[in-house]
């Protein structure tokens, strides 16, 4: 099962992007959310993956945010709603509205999404509205740092044995006092301080 993918940007568009992973394309559908904070082909990029099987295909879906992986995952598992309706529905809300719409039961606001009904609106809410509070704790913004270096170093430093919520806090920042040019191993050296105290 593919988590994540790290490499080289081919093409994008706004539906779907492809990555060059040691010689190997793969293509990910994205929302429209992760599309806009996408950077120009040929840099790195490092995506969230939700590996779909079917009978005839595997299917990747990519997210910059865990943010949004969280809620594509929870709104697949809402009956009725499967990939593409869930990719629409990140796409036609940003994920901190959508969790909030979810959470106050504003089933209106969710129904103004394009293809998306009243009854499957509903549906949203009812299943949902409990579980919106964990996935609005998740960090939904990645570090400026360019080449995903901000999951890396958190991965660095959870394989040092630190816990994941204390490693995403002091990356964080990091990345907020330094900016966006700091090396992956400079990020490292920092948190490990900020960790240490």
């Amino acid at each position: 099962m593919i988590a994540r993918i790290t490499g080289n940007l081919i093409s994008k568009d706004p539906s779907n992007v492809v990555i060059d992973v040691h010689g190997v394309g793969y293509r990910a559908f994205i929302p429209l959310s992760s599309f806009y904070g996408l950077p120009d082909t040929g840099s790195q990029l490092s995506l969230h993956i939700h590996t779909h099987v079917r009978e005839d295909a595997i299917l990747l879906y990519g997210f910059l945010t865990q943010r949004e992986k969280e809620l594509f995952l929870a709104l697949i598992a809402v009956s009725g709603i499967g990939p593409k309706v869930a990719l629409a529905i990140i796409s036609g809300l940003p994920a901190e509205e959508l969790a909030d719409a979810i959470a106050r039961g504003d089933q209106k606001k969710i129904s103004t999404i394009p293809g998306v009904g009243p009854k499957t609106a509903a549906r949203v809410v009812l299943e949902l509205k409990d579980k919106v509070a964990a996935i609005g704790a998740v960090d939904s913004g990645p570090c400026p740092a360019p080449g995903g270096q901000r999951d890396e170093a958190v991965s660095a430093l959870v394989n040092l044995g630190y816990k994941k919520n204390m490693a995403e806090d002091a990356v964080k920042k990091i990345c907020a006092a330094h900016g966006d040019d700091m090396a992956l191993e400079l990020l490292i050296k920092e948190a490990l301080k900020i960790l240490s105290r």
